[in-house]
């Protein structure tokens, strides 16, 4: 899981700025910068708010440029570099940042178009380029303009006849004012699971009413679960900042012949009414993958963030129980989460800080990916440390009043920590996360 492509700008002081030579021109030197840099998300249909495909589209956002550079707002880049090194850190070279901001300093020249680089054949609607298959929403749901959605699942035949191995997934919304996030999960054949949603049609299932007693007997045994047991392989994701799923060679996510995907679709009310259909699209690799990837997670359900409180530590753990290697990261809260550390701890007793993210921003959910993957052997745990600012000093903070719990609305809370590992073909998500004894129970 991969997040935030938009356009990567470091910082520099404008003493700096001036060292470089007022002749860069937008074709001649800004052009390719934008280009490697920016223009994933930086062009019409993409999350980023502006277009850097052009002079004419470009030029009205030079002063924005040249703000985010020196007030470092550019790049969304969270991660304490004291702890772990990661392949998609987002920055550019100091060449490339003088150019930017030389250029506006200078007034943001358009120069001569015979020098631009070649446009790059950007594949209309999709990151990953053109897919094999592209797997939709049949029917648009209609957002209200205002009060709460609960989630809605949409079941999806996928139709295929063999086992496919997919390379590249993307989850692309139809509306992004609405759609907050988008989990693409594999129902394989036979899984009772969304049983009674009809294909193609919005579900919103119904949590069985339960007498006290129950209920108690269901927290305990929350409480006593690592993570949470997704009912489905989770396949792609959409959420603020994403990026596509893509996978190393000789490695994909699997999708058995005859199961279906099942979209489970967040959306928010924003005070217009609006529909959308959303999509998604999957490449798939030509010959069978040594290795299956897997998002799987630890995380709490069973806390309580009292009113006003400005820290409020959260934990949880997993024991791996196979072996494994270690891709990447994704912590994930709300608006009330203010950092998120992940921590190793493997059998031979060595400790290792994984990632530190001291200052969380639930704008930007961000997958750190590792420069050198880690074994983790199986029995190694894996602990997460969240705190949450639920003070009125969170200018983020839907209601610093309330006590807060787990939920899935975004003014409730979540503390999950995801992570990709790769594994065998034949491994499972429970496999690694459950003990034998508990799956049966996971499964339930």
């Amino acid at each position: 899981m991969r997040l935030s492509l938009w356009c990567i700008l470091g910082s520099v002081t404008l003493a700096q700025a001036g060292t470089v030579s007022s002749s860069v021109t937008f074709y001649k030197d800004v052009l390719p910068v934008l280009q490697k840099n920016c223009q994933t998300c930086h062009r019409p249909g993409e999350m980023a708010p502006a277009s850097f495909l052009t002079y004419e589209s470009t030029r009205p956002w030079a002063k924005a440029m040249k703000t985010a550079v020196l007030t470092k707002k550019m790049p969304p880049w969270f991660a304490d570099p004291h702890f772990g090194k990661f392949a998609n850190e987002r920055s550019l070279s100091e060449a490339d940042v003088h150019t930017l901001v030389a250029w506006v300093e200078a007034g943001a020249p358009e120069g001569s178009p015979k020098d631009a680089p070649k446009p790059i054949e950007w594949v209309q609607g999709w990151q990953i380029g053109q897919p094999d298959v592209v797997i939709s929403m049949p029917i648009e749901y209609h957002v209200p303009a205002s009060g709460t959605i609960d989630y809605q699942y949409i079941v999806i035949p996928t139709g295929f006849t063999e086992d496919k191995y997919v390379e590249l997934a993307e989850a692309r919304p139809g509306n992004t004012k609405l759609v907050h996030h988008i989990i693409a999960f594999v129902r394989e054949p036979g899984n009772p699971w969304m049983k009674d949603a009809k294909p193609g049609v919005p579900y919103a299932p119904k949590e069985p009413e339960l007498s006290p007693e129950d209920q108690k007997k269901r927290g305990e045994a929350m409480a006593k679960m690592p993570g949470i047991p997704f009912p489905g392989d989770f396949l792609v994701g959409f959420a603020p900042g994403t990026v596509p799923e893509i996978m190393k060679p000789g490695r994909a996510k699997l999708v058995k012949a005859g199961s279906d995907l099942v979209l489970q679709m967040h959306y928010t009310a924003n005070g217009t009414a609006g529909t959308d259909i959303s999509k998604i699209g999957l490449v798939f690799s030509k010959t069978p993958p040594a290795e299956r990837v897997l998002t799987i997670n630890t995380a709490n359900v069973t806390f309580s963030i009292p009113p006003g409180a400005p820290d409020t530590e959260v934990d949880a753990k997993m024991t791996l129980q196979q072996d494994a290697t270690l891709v990447n990261l994704l912590p994930h809260m709300h608006f009330r989460g203010s950092s998120f550390e992940y921590r190793a701890t493997y059998p031979d007793g060595k400790k290792e800080v994984l990632l530190n993210v001291p200052h969380y921003d639930f704008n930007w959910q961000l997958t750190y990916d590792l420069v050198r993957e880690k074994k983790l052997p199986k029995g190694t745990v894996i602990e997460c440390e969240a705190h949450f600012d639920n003070s009125p000093n969170n200018r983020f903070n839907p209601d610093p009043t309330k006590e807060v719990h787990y939920g899935e609305q975004t003014w409730e809370e979540m503390m999950i920590g995801f992570f990709d590992v790769a594994v065998p073909m034949n491994t499972t998500a429970e496999d690694l996360m459950f003990p034998k004894h508990q799956q049966e129970q996971a499964r339930n």
